[in-house]
């Protein structure tokens, strides 16, 4: 019955975040009940009075939508279609890497929030107009792509390089890469026990400290470790669970070959111990 202050911008934010869980999840919202999924669609229904930064934050109320699209909510389609046809059409810069907005800046926005995201709105949309078949396909291409540079951006110990905002998400900046996983559409370039190993690498390298946890149990601010100066005006103890989406992997069942492929060295890994691999190239989309 009570909830935290549910209407403004950051709040659009935090909304889309358990929209997105919702439609990852079904079982989680077919076992609530019919007062409580009441609630949570009031507040989402909310939201709709934020109006987001001209960035990936468009994309924030296109997932709103998209959950309401998916469980036979009454829905606005322009939403969805303005995150889409901005995202596609004006601000892919190429290579499977879009700008976050007008200016293309170089942080892991395209992986925290920009290729998870277009993937399901876009399936979401398939199911109700074919007319986003076109953008399915091409985005499938780019996110293969993204997905080769976010494998490779994996060093032999599990770190990676240390540019951008929101750097303290650890490894939630792989959340393409665990998601791309997940829905099985890894580029055959990328076997997926290579993958398993690259984001198990992570996932020790980013925890191992022995200052990761404070004395409560909660995370603490930084990346290999309690380090505070990394962290951006919007950080808090909260938003450093977006790590989690590093984990979405273990949706796949264990007789998925993710898990029971024996255990393959990636990219990094290979070349450092010497091995001949094949050359990295740019991919144009036509």
């Amino acid at each position: 019955k009570d909830y935290m202050i549910w209407r403004g911008g950051q709040p659009l934010v935090d909304a889309s975040f358990v929209a997105f869980g919702l439609i990852r999840c079904p079982w989680l919202w077919e076992h609530l009940d019919a007062q409580v999924k009441q609630q949570v669609i009031n507040c989402l229904r909310i939201t709709r009075s934020a109006i987001p930064v001209y960035s990936n934050w468009i994309l924030f109320s296109a997932i709103i939508e998209s959950f309401f699209c998916k469980y036979g909510y009454e829905y606005d389609p322009v939403r969805i279609e303005y995150g889409v046809r901005e995202f596609m059409q004006h601000w892919y810069i190429g290579d499977g890497l879009f700008s976050d907005g007008m200016d293309f800046h170089f942080d892991y926005y395209n992986s925290i929030v920009i290729h998870p995201f277009l993937a399901s709105i876009i399936d979401i949309a398939r199911t109700k107009t074919r007319s986003y078949n076109g953008f399915a396909n091409r985005l499938d291409t780019m996110g293969k792509r993204y997905a080769e540079i976010q494998e490779r951006s994996i060093h032999t110990d599990g770190s990676y390089p240390i540019f951008g905002r929101s750097i303290v998400y650890r490894g939630g900046v792989f959340h393409h890469l665990s998601d791309i996983a997940l829905r099985k559409r890894l580029p055959v370039s990328l076997h997926p026990a290579q993958v398993r190993g690259a984001l198990t690498a992570v996932i020790r390298k980013t925890l191992e400290s022995p200052s990761t946890f404070n004395k409560d149990g909660w995370l603490n601010i930084g990346l290999y470790g309690k380090q505070p100066a990394l962290a951006d005006f919007y950080i808090t103890t909260g938003s450093l669970y977006i790590c989690m989406d590093i984990f979405l992997a273990l949706g796949l069942p264990d007789t998925d070959e993710f898990w029971s492929a024996p255990a393959q060295p990636w990219t990094a890994v290979k070349v450092w111990r010497g091995e001949d691999v094949p050359a990295d190239h740019a991919m144009d989309v036509r």
